[in-house]
């Protein structure tokens, strides 16, 4: 899990993705969100550091896809566009 500033939305030119990253789908961000931007990689830092951490292979799949569902809903809050 890297510390400090997350990294730019283009991550994995040089090294593979990690499974957060790959699953919260950190180098898609179409509008260039700097909101979407960091909700995507804290919660790929997240995703990563309960893989590395998780010692009950059920638990740890639930909590992972809880953050990967979280992450969605968070983008969408900072995206959806207010009802007219």
């Amino acid at each position: 899990m890297s510390e400090g500033k997350p990294e730019s939305p283009v991550c994995c030119e040089s090294r593979p993705e990690t499974e957060g990253e790959y699953r919260v789908g950190v180098s898609f961000n179409p509008g260039g969100n700097a909101d979407v931007d960091l909700i995507k990689r804290l919660a790929a830092s997240l995703i990563d550091a309960v893989g590395a951490a998780g010692k009950d292979h059920r638990c740890t799949a639930i909590a992972q896809t809880a953050i990967e569902e979280g992450a969605m809903w968070a983008v969408k809050s900072v995206t959806k566009p207010e009802r007219r």
